[in-house]
């Protein structure tokens, strides 16, 4: 069955975003068609409201309304240790942590050649460019443990180590509450070259 052509318009357009398929998109797009027009319109207003009020703090590359971001701006912040993630995502996930006090730069993305993207398409050079300021005294690699986050961490190691700072990486391993006869021998692997003295 063939939809109107603003619907199928707004199909395609729901169906660009990540994750969301033909049918979830459809399912989306009939549920604006069927929702009152004032949903419609704020749902509408707060898309174009994000895109017309967020920008990309100038220190740290997130996403924020101020620049420099509230992180940066912080004063109880230690602006010498420098969290590097592959995402937002990834920054709100150690914030809801609650236990780091340092700062954060954003990549967004990781590096990964056969997709085509280099160091040129995410946030490495402004990386550089912060501890090339000086100041820093740690970085802390919180990129994904994939192959696009390890690669991202190996090539970082590389290019930051010459500016002095020390380099480390988030641990990886069994999580809390496991099992070990459960884990994958990448894991346990993992765990075996992390472990520290007690």
């Amino acid at each position: 069955m063939q939809y109107a052509g603003p619907i199928n318009d707004l199909i395609r357009a729901i169906s660009r975003l990540p994750g969301i398929g033909e049918k979830t998109a459809t399912r989306l797009a009939l549920f604006i068609l069927n929702s009152e027009r004032e949903f419609a319109a704020g749902l509408a207003e707060a898309i174009a409201s994000v895109k017309d009020k967020v920008a990309l703090c100038s220190v740290c590359m997130t996403f924020s309304e101020e620049d420099p971001c509230r992180v940066c701006a912080d004063p109880r912040r230690d602006p010498s240790i420098i969290c590097v993630v592959s995402d937002f995502k990834d920054m709100m996930a150690i914030e809801s942590m609650g236990g780091y006090r340092g700062r954060y730069h954003v990549l967004h993305g990781s590096l990964a050649p056969l997709k085509g993207v280099g160091p040129e398409e995410i946030r490495i050079r402004e990386l550089a460019a912060r501890l090339e300021a000086g100041g820093v005294s740690e970085v802390i690699l919180a990129t994904g443990f994939d192959s696009e986050g390890e690669g991202t961490s190996a090539y970082l190691t590389r290019l930051l180590k010459p500016y002095g700072a020390r380099v480390t990486r988030l641990a990886s391993g069994i999580p809390v509450g496991s099992y070990v006869e459960f884990m994958d021998g990448a894991t346990l692997g993992r765990a075996l070259e992390g472990r520290r003295e007690l």
